[in-house]
């Protein structure tokens, strides 16, 4: 979109205008991606996202379409002709028409003559009210005939009620241009600087330098112990990221190998890596619901010594580490396990966000977990079924925590990815992609492709507050992918994350003040160093661009 060009022409202006106002349709003439998404039960559906998209002509059929979905054996949404190089959002009501059945897990799937995906989205249904599906999946090829089905993980056989279906194709150009709008929207803004003399009369012709000096948007990876006096990789790393997370450092396992004996020194020397570097760092974490990854001498607890050896942990982190993390992942992945809360009670998980809460008031608590944006076949973390358990909390009086997506994909999908991303939204809660990588089993070049995909997604949903990789570097190499290797040259995935920095930043810009003493351009969220020079006269000074209303244009008046 030539959004970093040292100057720009009126018509390249006037586009860009159009675009951060929302009046797209006058230069793109395709769809524009539906973010709506509902998360509570309804009485009775609401209309069709896309009135229905490609599925309008049959949405009177569709509307209240009844069938067994255990079975398998009823009616289908059955589609044909579906185009190549095409994302599609599909969305659709169900409910359960059973009485009294309730919690029952829907799952969509896509099957043709040569594409199938298991899961295109989920929902958790109950009867008497109706529940929103939304999900998608994305076509390389052509495909004659398909259908949509419907599976439920109910043991007794269920009739489903499916209503308001919408199917909705986006070609790659036209999803690019849908994550551009919106990265045009909310991760910039348009500034207009006013330059006058002390007696208030405008300066023409004031020659204006603007260069971003540190982005608002957090970006990262995780580092390990291997940074540690390392510095070409401390370099490398402080070069590219405002944000890390620590590898494995911080985890209980690391911190007190044996009973009693806690040992803080490499976390600390890891402290104050970031501290000297100005980087936020995200707290991983207090607990680890995953036995395999608990210290084994916990295991072995009575529930008296577990309860006490679990307050011991949290106070010693607490008082080590207040203030010092902008997160914290309380107990990691506690949708897939469940060890607190079989030896110390159902609410346990609840009592250690609430004792985090109070020790360290101002770092925001996060759920942390996989396969929640990665795929929708894991029933246990289904996006239903952590915005239940955040739900829980509050039911309980504690606050809803962060949502942490880790993010490690195969073949991402897109569409689901930000369906996923649109139902976690309605919740008005901080969401992070934190463990980002891609499967080590593909080639470097395609682990690149399906890098620079997820990323652009979550970076272009308005939703997605900060985005962390997971790529700590040992010698052995990384846990999936590596941007580098030992010697910190790119691989494949490190060109793409930074051409992706590149490109998310303001660049070099320099123009002249107008007629009218104005001169405006399109800044990425952050600070940035302004100069003009005028007869002689340089003045500097520091311009600060945060999230505004819609549309809403910065206006700094300068005096030289």
């Amino acid at each position: 979109m030539g959004l970093r060009r040292q100057q720009y022409s009126f018509f390249s202006i006037w586009v860009l205008l159009l675009l951060l106002l929302g009046f797209a349709s006058a230069v793109y003439d395709g769809p524009l991606y539906d973010f709506t998404a509902y998360t509570e039960c309804k009485a009775r559906p609401e209309h069709p996202l896309y009135n229905g998209g490609i599925l309008q002509d049959q949405r009177a059929k569709l509307r209240h379409r009844s069938y067994n979905a255990a079975s398998g054996s009823s009616p289908q949404i059955v589609l044909r002709n579906l185009t190549g190089n095409t994302y599609y959002c599909f969305s659709g009501w169900v409910r359960i028409n059973e009485a009294g059945a309730s919690d029952v897990l829907i799952k969509a799937s896509l099957a043709s003559e040569n594409t199938t995906y298991d899961c295109i989205g989920t929902v958790i249904a109950r009867s008497r009210c109706w529940s929103f599906l939304k999900g998608g999946f994305a076509l390389t090829s052509p495909v004659n005939s398909s259908r949509i089905t419907f599976q439920s993980n109910f043991k007794n056989n269920v009739t489903v009620s499916v209503a308001s279906s919408s199917l909705q194709p986006f070609t790659e150009e036209e999803w690019r241009f849908n994550q551009q709008y919106i990265i045009n929207k909310v991760r910039k803004r348009a500034v207009t600087l006013h330059v006058s003399d002390s007696q208030g009369r405008i300066i023409q012709g004031a020659k204006i330098k603007v260069h971003q000096t540190s982005k608002e948007f957090p970006f990262g990876s995780a580092i390990a112990k291997t940074i540690i006096g390392n510095e070409p990789y401390q370099e490398w790393f402080a070069k590219r990221f405002n944000t890390a997370v620590f590898e494995n450092e911080l985890k209980w396992y690391a911190t007190e190998a044996v009973r009693g004996v806690v040992n803080y020194t490499v976390a600390d020397q890891m402290m104050r890596f970031v501290r000297r570097n100005k980087i936020v760092t995200r707290g991983h974490n207090i607990f680890w619901d995953d036995p395999k990854y608990t210290p084994g001498w916990v295991l072995n607890l009575t529930a008296a010594e577990l309860r006490a050896a679990v307050t011991s942990r949290m106070r010693s982190l607490m008082e080590k580490y207040r203030n010092e993390f902008i997160h914290w992942d309380v107990d990691n992945e506690m949708l897939h396990f469940h060890l607190y809360e079989e030896r110390l009670g159902p609410n346990a998980t609840l009592g250690f966000f609430e004792a985090v809460r109070e020790a360290d008031p101002l770092a925001t608590l996060f759920m942390n977990d996989f396969n929640v944006v990665e795929t929708c076949s894991d029933a246990n973390s289904t996006v239903d079924a952590y915005i239940a358990k955040l739900k829980e909390f509050g039911r309980y009086g504690v606050p809803m925590a962060g949502v942490g997506l880790e993010g490690h994909f195969s073949a991402p999908n897109m569409p689901l990815i930000r369906a996923v991303i649109d139902k976690f939204a309605t919740l008005n809660l901080p969401i992070w992609l934190t463990e980002v990588d891609i499967i080590n089993s593909i080639d470097g070049q395609t682990q690149a492709t399906y890098l620079d995909q997820v990323l652009r997604e979550g970076y272009a949903h308005p939703a997605v507050n900060g985005m962390i990789m997971w790529t700590a570097i040992h010698p052995y190499g990384c846990y999936q992918m590596c941007l580098t290797d030992q010697n910190f040259k790119n691989l494949p995935t490190g060109e793409a994350v930074d051409k992706l920095i590149e490109e998310w930043q303001t660049g070099k810009i320099e123009g002249f003040t107008d007629d009218h003493g104005t001169y405006s351009f399109f800044g990425f969220l952050g600070e940035h160093g302004v100069t003009i020079e005028h007869a002689n006269v340089t003045q500097s000074s520091t311009l600060a661009l945060a999230r505004a209303g819609p549309h809403e244009a910065r206006h700094v008046y300068i005096v030289l």
